[in-house]
């Protein structure tokens, strides 16, 4: 399949719309020249790992590879980011909240109980870990949702986690803000009920965000840092579109 000249200046999204997977892949190939053998060589092991765990997996009108895709060209591309174990765990961070038996293999089923719950989302890790080291595993984790309470709101739950666990963790939030931005930003790109849905549970993560990519401990440049500002006013906008429409009168 033939691609044109400038798909590596083009928006992922028209990439997405115009060229689909094969699009987005050849993006990301473009992407990883920048990079050693051996860091390639990593990458693309992680490619593999994200693709066939979300082999059957779909958002929408799209196959799910597509967003993780995404998620790692944007951190390349637009947040400038080199650092491999970042990328890795880009592309796989939703690996252990989708497929965390999958991904655990037969430490899952050993000991019984170790197939449940927390046990089997540890086992899910030590796989991480041992095929791509414990900081790639460390930063999966931080992205990574846990299970929450039915007696308590989920989005609340939600925000709260992301705010715990991204103020440990500095690099974990350049995962979640390419994360956010690709749905966030990318709302619109979603159709049915899930655009509300997503607008819902998104808009009020734009200050927590904000206010954790603003932090000096933020490892990305002040150039970088005001383009995802402006993404995340961009999402607001979107957000106030679908969600602040006035009510009809009868």
């Amino acid at each position: 399949m033939s691609f044109p000249p400038y798909l590596a200046s083009m928006p992922m999204h028209a990439i997405t719309e115009i060229h689909g997977e094969a699009g987005l892949l050849e993006r990301f190939r473009l992407e990883i020249r920048a990079f050693d053998d051996d860091a390639r060589a990593r990458l693309t092991a992680a490619l593999d790992l994200a693709a066939e765990l979300h082999r059957d997996d779909r958002r929408v009108r799209e196959p799910y590879l597509n967003h993780l895709l995404r998620v790692a060209i944007r951190m390349m591309h637009h947040y400038q980011v080199r650092d491999v174990d970042v990328i890795v765990a880009g592309l796989l961070h939703d690996a252990v909240e989708d497929h965390p038996a999958e991904l655990a293999g037969p430490a899952a089923g050993a000991g019984g109980a170790t197939a449940a719950g927390a046990d089997v989302t540890a086992a899910a890790l030590a796989t991480l870990a041992a095929r791509f080291g414990p900081r790639v595993a460390r930063l999966v984790a931080a992205v990574t949702n846990p299970a929450y309470d039915p007696e308590r709101d989920r989005y609340v739950q939600y925000r709260e986690h992301v705010a715990a666990s991204l103020d440990r963790e500095p690099w974990a939030r350049v995962i979640k803000v390419s994360d956010f931005t690709d749905n966030g930003v990318g709302v619109i790109h979603t159709v049915g009920p899930k655009v509300f849905k997503s607008a819902t549970k998104y808009r009020p993560l734009v200050p927590v965000l904000r206010e954790l990519v603003a932090r000096p401990d933020t490892p990305l440049s002040p150039a970088v840092k005001e383009h995802i500002f402006s993404q995340l006013d961009l999402a607001e906008e979107r957000f106030s579109a679908i969600l602040d429409q006035p009510v009809s009168a009868p």
